[in-house]
């Protein structure tokens, strides 16, 4: 399979090479030249033993022939060892539980499967660099953690992630490097892309990224949207916590490959940059702002090019497809709270949000969508006891996963002023 840069550049590269790179020279996203349609996933009478069986069946087309099936297998087997359980909450209403990794977030799924996937390239030292903010680099450090010729280098916003958040990105040390910016996820992101796009940094330094806007991060996501369906045996509205947008543009992806999905919505905080998109067709990146659901606080959110492409640039075709809610801080903790008292089910504040856009999108509806609704978890409410725990009023549920960080100490942290010259000053000093 080949890839393309979804920029004026429009280079075309093998996956393995896209994987190496992150981004293109001019910083586009690379995609597919192509997504072949199957319809095994909606055969709901054909066998998946695992998610990692699953996974296996849809990636491998896109691997191909750089990767065969059987090597794709075991590091599907590797990376994808936990759970996505899909707990019913009412008749027509389930929450798929993402947190079941050692980072206690979903993003564990793209970042195991990239560190394994590196290890089978087996290409000399790489210096990985990923914006975060929260989940992310948690995810990436304990993908990486220890794996030789790698170094991870993370950025993450003073003072916008959690402080559970902030020990699992600075208490690692060995080859996990934690940067404190000063500034917003936006100005983490940025100065991740100006590295990737720095041709004379990038002949000393073989560099590449861990966040969606990397191929072999952002693919794997799909698997849990399939698993979903498959364990529901119909076709379900989605219903997504959506901040840089890579989540829901792997779930996307899934439905182009055959995948089972009556629609998808996609909640936003007060970071509205999609939903006005998809009201107006203008896509204007604006500043972040800072909201209780911090992983979701983007101003620009990277994987829109892939959203566009996904839907052949037809914003009618995406309209159908994909609903917005955009929730505000009040209705977040007030949903958090219904939530727990209706169902006895504690939600993180990502979680809230997408219960929030649940509610919203009922009342509109007056139940004409009788499809099935699943809100993606995408994180252990455990990670922000400080929002959560005041707002119910009652003790979360420390998960073993997350237990030894409480101990932790942050440590192995520099402060760096949000500006690109500066990044590449640390790095060119190690």
């Amino acid at each position: 399979m080949q890839y393309r840069s979804l920029s004026p550049c429009n280079a075309e590269v093998s996956f393995s090479e896209a994987v190496i790179q992150g981004q293109a020279s001019d910083g586009g996203l690379f995609f597919p030249l192509n997504i072949p349609y199957d319809t095994t996933y909606r055969d709901f009478d054909k066998r998946f033993e695992s998610p990692s069986e699953l996974a296996t069946s849809l990636l491998a087309p896109m691997l191909s022939p750089e990767l065969d099936s059987q090597v794709l297998r075991k590091i599907c087997d590797d990376a994808f060892n936990f759970e996505f359980p899909l707990i019913q909450l009412d008749q027509n209403l389930w929450v798929l539980e993402l947190f079941h990794g050692p980072s206690a977030a979903f993003k564990d799924v793209g970042a195991r499967f990239l560190s394994r996937l590196l290890s089978q390239l087996g290409r000399d030292k790489i210096t990985i660099l990923v914006a975060t903010s929260g989940d992310t680099g948690g995810a990436v450090a304990a993908g990486f953690y220890n794996i030789p010729n790698v170094e991870v280098v993370i950025l993450y916003p003073k003072g916008r992630v959690s402080p559970l958040q902030e020990k699992q990105l600075t208490c690692w040390g060995s080859n996990i490097n934690a940067l404190e910016i000063e500034g917003s996820f936006d100005d983490c992101q940025s100065m991740v892309k100006a590295m990737l796009s720095d041709q004379e940094l990038r002949q000393q330094l073989s560099l590449t990224s861990a966040n969606s806007i990397n191929l072999a991060r952002w693919l794997p996501q799909s698997t849990y949207y399939a698993w979903a369906s498959y364990q529901l045996k119909q076709a379900p509205c989605f219903i997504v916590p959506s901040g840089n947008f890579g989540n829901l543009a792997a779930g996307i992806f899934a439905w182009r490959r055959g995948v089972a999905a009556h629609s998808f919505i996609a909640a936003t905080n007060r970071n509205d940059v999609f939903p006005h998109y998809l009201k107006t067709g203008q896509y204007i990146p604006k500043a972040s702002v800072h909201t209780p659901s911090n992983a979701m606080d983007v101003g620009k959110p990277s994987n829109h090019p892939r959203i566009e492409a996904l839907f052949d640039y037809k914003i009618n075709e995406m309209r159908e497809m994909i609903h917005a809610e955009v929730i505000d801080d009040a209705d977040t903790l007030a949903s958090l709270k219904t939530a727990h008292q209706r169902y006895q089910y504690t939600l993180c504040p990502h979680g809230a949000v997408a219960y929030a856009a649940y509610q919203n999108y009922q009342a509109k509806q007056s139940n004409m969508d009788k499809s099935p609704k699943v809100i993606l978890a995408t994180a252990h409410p455990a990670k922000f006891n400080e929002i959560v725990e005041p707002t119910l009023g009652v003790p979360t549920d420390l998960p073993q996963t997350l237990a030894h960080f409480t101990q932790a100490k942050v440590s192995f942290k520099e402060n760096l002023k949000a500006q690109p010259h500066a990044l590449k000053a640390y790095l060119l000093s190690r």
